[in-house]
């Protein structure tokens, strides 16, 4: 890895399950890991975080087709709230708009990986957007 490299986790986070992915900014390239259910999510992104010494952690933020907040906005943005207390990183939001559509899609595709499912393609999604982001135009929490 180069020495400017740095490692970050995507997160797409859902009522039920929370898809964790990693990736890095030398690689620019995310990929899906698993998924957990949601009440045990922080401690295992703490943990995964501690790991691979992420930088960071990127949340998928929920929108409606015309970039309305939606109860699923609220509610991941609630969710934060929650993991902030006990994952002392910082925190990146990502416009996750139609990411478990596309994950959907790739599920059903050719593109298959080990232990994966719909909700941890999605945060490699979302990881890889943010990963092709300019870093002067990422969103803070």
């Amino acid at each position: 890895m180069p020495p400017d490299s740095e490692e970050y986790l995507g997160v797409d986070a859902g009522a039920a399950k929370v898809g964790i992915a990693r990736g890095s900014t030398g690689a620019r390239l995310a990929e899906p890991l698993l998924s957990v259910e949601t009440k045990e999510a922080a401690e295992t992104l703490a943990s995964i975080a501690e790991e691979n010494q992420a930088a960071g952690i990127v949340i998928g933020l929920p929108r409606g087709l015309d970039g309305q907040e939606t109860a699923q906005t609220q509610a991941v943005k609630n969710w934060v709230v929650g993991i902030k207390e006990k994952i002392k990183l910082p925190l990146y939001w990502q416009d996750e708009a139609a990411t478990s559509l596309a994950a959907g899609e790739l599920q059903t595709s050719n593109f298959k990986h080990q232990a994966s499912d719909e909700h941890a393609v999605a945060a490699a999604i979302i990881l890889q957007d943010f990963l092709d982001t300019p870093k002067q135009s990422r969103v803070v929490v």
